[in-house]
């Protein structure tokens, strides 16, 4: 979810893998800190492979792209940091995201998720697009406070504090089609 100018929007984050030295490419118009959460996301990944079941010597035989549609439209922030590590997580692990799922956060190296701003707009953004389900930092409880109940109602909120609790609620335990056996 995102912050614009004019209000709330959804943002997709695609990754795909190739064969490759372990090379990390962005596209989509991404601004210097969109692309910087990108690499804090692969970063947290490659130190932390083992915990997701990975071996730690695929992040140097697999380049990845990333790629945030609608290149038109220049994006930029830390919040999709939660969900750059999650596209990324869903690729080396092959797991299915959870659909109807939407979340907003800063990630640190460290694996903390840091509040965001522009929680009410990022709402009503994800209300409008049929969203069931979203993820914040547990530090942004206090900004469901402002909004009103009728906005929240049909949607369940998940807080957390780390990366791994974000991705313990969007991975599945199912393998999206066609696996590529990334081993």
């Amino acid at each position: 979810m995102a912050w614009t100018a004019v209000g709330g929007e959804i943002l997709y984050v695609e990754t795909s893998l190739s064969k490759g030295k372990g090379g990390l490419t962005m596209t989509g118009n991404l601004g210097e800190v969109m692309k910087e959460s990108a690499m804090l996301a692969h970063e947290y990944l490659k130190s932390h492979s083992e915990e997701l079941g990975l071996d730690p010597e695929i992040f140097y035989n697999w380049n990845v792209h990333v790629h945030v549609p609608e290149g038109a439209i220049p994006k930029d922030g830390p919040s999709a940091g939660v969900t750059m590590v999650t596209s990324l997580a869903s690729a080396f692990t092959q797991r299915k995201v959870k659909k109807s799922l939407a979340m907003t956060g800063e990630i640190t190296l460290r694996g903390k998720v840091l509040p965001v701003g522009g929680i009410k707009e990022k709402i009503l953004a994800a209300k409008r697009a049929g969203i069931t389900e979203i993820i914040l930092s547990e530090e942004n409880k206090k900004n469901l406070e402002e909004i009103k109940d009728d906005y929240l109602k049909g949607v369940k909120f998940h807080f957390v504090n780390t990366i791994m609790d974000v991705l313990d609620i969007a991975l599945l335990k199912t393998k999206v089609d066609k696996p590529v056996n990334i081993s």
